[in-house]
């Protein structure tokens, strides 16, 4: 019984290393697929001229789960409510936050983004996409710093984290 109990313990500690690693791993990803996503909106707003709803829409079809979830939303506020496109793009990122392996960093860098959505003229909407694609750039650049530095500790950690506590009970 207490052999089962600890190869539980062991198994359990191991798994939730290898969760926080592959969160490690992801926020790498999805910082990418959100940096596409954001020049497929410029390309669309800009060279397009589609109306902000429908290049969500566009968007979040194209776009790999979590962060179509942002622009379905957003889409979806911006055809049934009547607020102000920052205001939707806000609540569009608290809802699918969650969803993700992004820090509060990312989240400030699209709330500032969303601010200056609809509210300026061709030029410098394109200069605050610039900006935020240079924001998520440098974020990106950390998250796969963080993800080889920290990624095999992580598993490893979990892992012998298990065998100590089973060592500290037997």
């Amino acid at each position: 019984m207490k052999l089962l109990g600890a190869l539980l313990i062991i198994i359990v500690t191991t798994a939730v290393g290898f969760e926080l690693a592959r969160r490690l791993s992801e926020r790498p990803r999805q910082l990418r697929q959100l940096k596409v996503a954001i020049q497929s909106l410029e390309a669309e707003i800009l060279y397009g001229l589609t109306p902000l709803a429908q290049a969500s829409k566009h968007l979040a079809k194209q776009t790999p789960k979590p962060i179509c979830y942002l622009f379905e939303y957003f889409a979806s506020k911006l055809n049934h409510t009547e607020q102000p496109a920052y205001v939707a793009w806000e609540e569009s990122i608290k809802e699918m936050w969650s969803l993700t392996s992004l820090l509060q960093n990312e989240q400030e860098i699209l709330k500032q983004f969303g601010q200056t959505l609809g509210q300026h003229d061709r030029e410098q909407q394109q200069k605050q996409i610039k900006l935020t694609l240079a924001h998520l750039e440098r974020e990106e650049g950390e998250a796969r710093d963080r993800q080889h530095r920290y990624e095999r500790m992580v598993k490893s950690l979990g892992f012998l984290t298990g065998l100590l506590i089973v060592i500290l009970l037997m």
